[in-house]
């Protein structure tokens, strides 16, 4: 270890603190597990998905830490009660808290029924309140405060055409976070959202429709990666390691007075607000030009 590293891991205080992952098994949830206990973290983590999360435990037990899991569906709010019992006997306090599950699918609002629409509200808003209050007693007995980070998304600050119901939920958990923060901030209990747009991961696939997936797998890997060039200013969608090295920063002491915020790791595409850099010499435009309008719509031109 370099003398940098050393100091930055100092005034980052993780080591030997306790977090919850929900949703900590696979995928992004995964690089967040194992992120924390590579800084010295022990971790309880759930998910839905058993063979994964037995991969991550043991990747975790590896490092040295002391490592609970169990497979729930988080959605389920007795199974959520019942991990959070079980944390409690397996911890005697918390410090961190992640809430990653969320997921949707691409339809049209009036398409949906009601089952669905309550199901999009569970999964990216009605959990994350339960796993809230079931979290601050926990962190409260550590009498030192504490970090909780929920997964939103850039969808929560557009309009998401097909997506409508998503990203009401996810809005809800963007203010919901907010309105927490100032509650306990006295408290010295941070709450921060992250909010990615594109990642890799599976339920970005799944909530692609069918034909749409199908059609994808005629498409060349470089012509996708030219499309998400296109959109994306940093040139891609951001790897698991940087919404990984998000959450480290907000849970760490780094931003002891980061609180109420939305991290937008998302390579700048809430910033760029629409402005695509459009091929065939079109550059930066919300709407594509003379250059590359042939080849989108391929017409007699004058």
């Amino acid at each position: 270890m370099t003398d940098t590293q050393g100091y930055l891991d100092q005034r980052a205080g993780l080591a030997g603190r306790t977090a919850v992952v929900i949703g900590g098994g696979g995928g992004i949830g995964a690089g967040i597990t194992l992120a924390l206990a590579g800084a010295g973290v022990d971790v309880a983590l759930c998910d839905i998905d058993q063979e994964q999360m037995a991969v991550t435990v043991a990747t975790a037990r590896d490092m040295g830490r002391k490592v609970y899991s169990d497979r729930i569906d988080a959605t389920d709010p007795d199974a959520l009660d019942r991990f959070y019992d079980d944390v409690a006997r397996a911890f005697d306090h918390l410090d961190i808290v992640v809430n990653v599950v969320g997921g949707t699918y691409r339809t049209n609002f009036m398409d949906l029924d009601r089952t669905g629409i309550a199901r999009d509200i569970q999964r990216n808003y009605g959990y994350v309140v339960q796993s809230v209050q079931r979290a601050v007693p926990l962190i409260r007995l550590g009498g030192r405060g504490g970090s909780i980070i929920n997964f939103t998304t850039i969808e929560a600050h557009r309009g998401a055409a097909t997506f409508a119901v998503y990203a009401g939920a996810k809005a809800a958990t963007t203010n919901f976070t907010r309105s927490m923060a100032v509650e306990l901030g006295k408290e010295g209990i941070r709450l921060n959202c992250i909010a990615p747009d594109t990642t890799p991961s599976k339920g970005n696939e799944s909530a692609m429709p069918p034909e749409i997936a199908a059609g994808y797998a005629n498409v060349l890997p470089e012509s996708i990666g030219k499309a998400m060039a296109m959109y994306i200013p940093a040139g891609g969608p951001p790897p698991v390691e940087a919404l990984a090295n998000a959450v480290l920063f907000l849970a760490s002491d780094l931003a002891t007075f980061v609180s109420g915020m939305t991290m937008h790791v998302d390579g700048g595409t809430m910033a760029a607000a629409g402005f695509l850099d459009w091929p065939h010499g079109d550059g930066f435009v919300p709407v594509a030009l003379s250059g590359t309008v042939p080849y989108m719509f391929p017409v007699e031109q004058k």
